[in-house]
């Protein structure tokens, strides 16, 4: 009993066993055990080495105390544990459920980028044979607006206007044969606008017009039409076009096509191609960054980047086609057909040749692979920023596009009353400064209007008649009056200069006003 009450049992093996997540009631449990020494006090105070045997029993008593309060700690270790070990199983059941939800997502997730990644190689492929399928146009097809001196407006695709002169030489043709009650065809149709275009035109030029101008002719095919024609006889069927009148173009009780319904016809079909153009324009600035809508009836011209001549033609209507009629082509269908006209013997030899034609193998034939030129020019829109405009802010762009969407948009409804004005503005700056070097020179106070004009018009860069640069002069005058005044002196107009005023102040002031107009 000694051997063990000397060791150091109390204190020191008791605290290791306890873990720091035990509750508090049971390390103040442990706090509470009385330590054990192995020396004990006498009554006279002297240490003793042995001790006696009521002391060894009275030391016996807290051993069991301790052997308990050891059992409570165990016990108490063992409700510790039990939580712990029990919340993994608890939590086993909603990770499960998030894994199997995330594995889910992870899929979907896949399945969606499989879709567009196909989408794109389809658009892809749709894109490849679309630029396969594309002819080059020739330069002068293609560029065609560009060698023009006329101003800019709603002008047509070159395509458009061969086939608005095709309608004018048929429309022509169609008029004098139907004046003359004359059957129209197709044949005679066709060599008088050859004749007069020296280009081809098919049944798919007719169709065209009919796509544009639907209400314009009356189409039918029609037999027993004499043709005057070796190639065609007159039972076959014919395309006959007749013009659509209406009762008020009737001249001796009969439709009469006039030059006045011409020259109507004409128009409408003009109409009819810049509205087909229209709708193209309008598709384009759908497609822009930032997105742009101009009313039909306020454009009076395309957008700068808006090509013409790559609008797609017209697509032809259909025409009525001659009916059906059958035709033998095989001497099985012959013989089914004309069994009760022929004669015994000439009936088996037609059906030996069936027999032999039907045993033989058709011989496949190889037929040669039609190469088709590709473009080297394809229009790619790329909606991405290029690398140049990397760092610059996306607000910035956005602003920068609007604005200049807006001033495309202003200049696409401007009228030609405003357009000319606004090249007149842009000529004043370099007017103004060779009219104050021609007063300079002349060391008058006032000049004459022909003698101005003539002395600007010969130091300006360009040619231009003297009653153009009188409307240039009467401009300026009217923009600038504190620096140009203009009197009228019995019959003639003077000149009077002030020589005061900067001309550097003055450019700036052109320069502002030229700014304002285009706003506008």
């Amino acid at each position: 009993v000694q051997g063990k009450l000397s060791s150091p049992v109390v204190r020191g093996d008791l605290e290791p066993v306890t873990p720091p997540s035990i509750d508090k009631k049971v390390k103040n449990l442990v706090n509470q055990s009385t330590p054990l020494s192995p020396s004990v006090n006498t009554e006279n105070g002297l240490e003793a080495d042995c001790p006696s045997p009521e002391g060894e029993i009275a030391l016996l008593q807290p051993l069991s105390e301790l052997k308990s309060q050891l059992l409570q700690v165990q016990e108490l270790m063992a409700t510790a544990k039990r939580p712990a070990a029990a919340a993994p199983s608890l939590n086993t059941a909603n990770l499960k459920s998030r894994l199997l939800r995330a594995r889910e997502l992870e899929s979907k997730a896949q399945r969606r980028k499989a879709e567009r990644e196909a989408e794109a190689e389809e658009e892809k492929r749709q894109r490849e044979e679309q630029t396969e399928q594309r002819v080059p146009t020739p330069a002068y097809l293609r560029f065609h607006t560009l060698a023009e001196d006329v101003p800019p407006g709603l002008t047509l695709p070159y395509k458009y206007k061969v086939l608005a002169e095709m309608f004018r030489c048929m429309d022509t043709i169609v008029a004098m044969l139907f004046n003359r009650l004359e059957t129209v065809t197709f044949a005679k149709v066709k060599q008088g606008v050859q004749d007069m275009m020296r280009k081809q035109f098919e049944e798919r030029n007719v169709g065209q017009i009919k796509s544009v101008f639907p209400t314009a002719y009356r189409y039918r095919q029609e037999k027993n039409i004499p043709t005057f024609s070796d190639h065609l006889k007159r039972s076959a069927y014919q395309l006959t076009v007749e013009p659509v009148l209406g009762e008020e173009e009737k001249v001796d009780g009969r439709p009469q096509l006039l030059a006045t319904r011409l020259l109507e016809r004409r128009h409408l079909f003009s109409w009819n191609l810049v509205n087909l153009v229209k709708q193209h324009h309008k598709v384009f600035l759908a497609s822009l960054t930032p997105p742009m809508h101009v009313p039909d009836d306020k454009l009076t011209r395309w957008h700068p980047r808006f090509n013409v001549d790559e609008v797609p033609e017209v697509t032809p209507a259909d025409l009525p086609q001659p009916p059906q009629v059958e035709k033998l082509t095989t001497a099985q269908e012959v013989l089914s057909k004309a069994r009760s006209m022929m004669t015994p013997k000439m009936e088996k030899a037609l059906a030996n040749l069936a027999l032999r034609t039907a045993e033989k193998e058709p011989e496949p034939s190889d037929t040669p692979k039609s190469t088709e030129a590709t473009s080297s020019s394809c229009s790619n829109t790329n909606t991405s920023s290029p690398r140049i405009l990397k760092g610059v802010s996306q607000s910035l762009l956005e602003r920068i596009r609007a604005k200049e969407a807006q001033k495309v948009q202003a200049m696409m409804t401007r009228n030609p009353q405003q357009e000319e004005r606004l090249l007149m503005m842009s000529r004043l700056p370099e007017i103004a400064r060779i009219l104050r070097n021609v007063f300079v020179a002349e060391k008058k106070p006032a000049l004459t209007m022909e003698v101005a004009c003539n002395r600007v018009i010969a130091s300006y860069r360009t040619m231009m008649a003297i009653g153009e640069m009188e409307k240039h002069l009467r401009l300026l005058s009217e923009v600038v009056p504190d620096w140009l005044s203009i009197h009228p002196v019995r019959k003639e107009f003077y000149l009077k200069l002030n020589k005061n005023v900067d001309l550097n102040i003055l450019l700036e002031r052109l320069a502002k006003q030229m700014k304002e107009e285009e706003r506008v």
